[in-house]
């Protein structure tokens, strides 16, 4: 990963030099465009190359950010006032934010016209239509991984909850797709969207769910898993995954399909998460999905140009062709050839052809406090499933969704999205 100065410093250097009038100097380059995402490792140097491939001989040349602090280090460089041009978040309700706040700058048109509805939603803002940001990929989220060959009768569940400042997400993902095959994607949106109550039964009964699937445990294995890492144990090379990891005597995961990257090469299965979850069979086509958004801060022209062709098929037919099977991302729709490697080519069906419904993580489109003060709720109520302890915890969550619902009433300027869910052709 290349390091630039920061923009502040770039434009301070070429003015000194301007006025030295030192023989040479003149008109400087353009700036390479600072990209901000959450991508590293084996991730990050893919999405770097597909960066590399957009040159098209203009001279503009591109720098990549890739860090699994992406939320506290973008709001350090805009409280600096050094914004990256693009920035790339998972969070519909923090680019929600920026938007209102206007820290976001409008697509251009032919950007907005591929993106994929309603995750890139045409917001009011000061009267006025815009769509903010465009999803470049998308993981999908309902899914159980397993060793082959383990009954599926009896599972024992994998649970790492710790992730630095975000910890509690696995555990909310967990939540979330039970209430989506439980109660259905309306119910689901209209909870995600706040015009739920927290206590309502079917949200409460969600919680209790994931606390009869996970049943007894000591003590100590509740301890073990608020202090592992989603990842699982690291080893010489990297992270094992929960199911390969010492001390978890378990023989399945509630994850993401990004996690096939630590399971490569292992004897584990993928399967859609709804064969465990006790909802009705009209729910079982529907799945949680995240997405990753590129969304523009800059006034710079390219970083619209760029947006838009990271966006489109060329873009993503280089993406994919830059990565590992392992790190491969995926799309709402079909692209490229079939994938040859077989947990790839199970999650692409199931997200292009095999699902009916695909609805965005819920959390992600929580006003930011709502969604921290839900991690913290269910890292307590992991440590503590009384009854009585989740009433308390829904009453708590309930404030916090009127305080933010109150807030954002009161900027008549700005209407959020309303729907999370669309079929996978959009």
């Amino acid at each position: 990963m290349r390091r630039v100065p920061s923009r502040a410093l770039r434009t301070l250097l070429t003015a000194a030099c301007l006025l030295a009038l030192v023989p040479g100097c003149g008109s400087p380059a353009p700036d390479p465009l600072v990209v901000l995402g959450p991508w590293t490792g084996a991730e990050g140097e893919a999405f770097e190359a597909a960066l590399e491939q957009l040159d098209d001989g203009t001279g503009r040349t591109y720098t990549y950010e890739g860090t699994r602090s992406l939320r506290e280090t973008l709001v350090s460089q805009l409280e600096a006032d050094d914004p990256p041009d693009v920035a790339i978040l998972n969070s519909i309700g923090e680019l929600t934010e920026y938007a209102r706040r206007g820290r976001l700058r409008p697509l251009a048109q032919g950007i907005t016209e591929r993106a994929f509805r309603p995750w890139a939603p045409t917001l009011i803002v000061d009267g006025k239509l815009r769509t903010y940001w465009v999803p470049l990929k998308v993981d999908l989220k309902s899914l159980v991984w397993s060793r082959k060959g383990a009954s599926d009768a009896d599972p024992a569940w994998c649970v790492g909850l710790a992730s630095q400042a975000t910890s509690g997400w696995p555990g909310t993902d967990w939540i979330e797709d039970i209430l989506l095959h439980q109660a259905g994607p309306t119910v689901y949106t209209d909870w995600a969207m706040s015009r739920l109550s927290w206590r309502d039964p079917a949200v409460r009964r969600a919680w209790t769910t994931w606390a009869g699937l996970l049943g007894k445990r000591s003590p100590t294995s509740i301890e073990r898993s608020l202090t592992t890492s989603y990842e699982g144990a690291a080893g010489p090379d990297g992270p094992r995954g929960l199911l390969d990891s010492p001390g978890f005597a378990c023989t399945h995961e509630h994850q993401s399909a990004f996690i096939r990257y630590v399971y490569a090469g292992a004897d584990i299965g993928v399967q859609p998460s709804a064969r465990f979850l006790d909802g009705p069979a009209d729910f079982r086509g529907a799945y949680e999905v995240s997405g990753d958004m590129a969304a523009v801060f800059s006034d710079d022209p390219a970083a619209q140009e760029l947006v838009e062709r990271l966006s489109s098929q060329a873009g993503r037919d280089g993406w994919r062709a830059k990565a590992d099977p392992a790190v491969r991302p995926l799309f709402p729709t079909s692209t490229g050839p079939t994938p040859a490697d077989p947990t790839e080519r199970t999650i692409d069906t199931l997200l292009t052809s095999g699902a009916r419904t695909l609805c965005f993580d819920a959390s992600d489109t929580m006003p930011p406090e709502l969604r921290d003060a839900f991690h913290r709720a269910v890292l307590e109520f992991f440590r503590n499933a009384a009854e009585q302890h989740l009433d308390s915890l829904l009453r708590q969550l309930d404030t916090v969704r009127t305080q933010a619902t109150e807030e954002a009433s009161a900027d008549r300027s700005f209407r959020p999205p309303e729907d999370l869910c669309a079929s996978p052709g959009g």
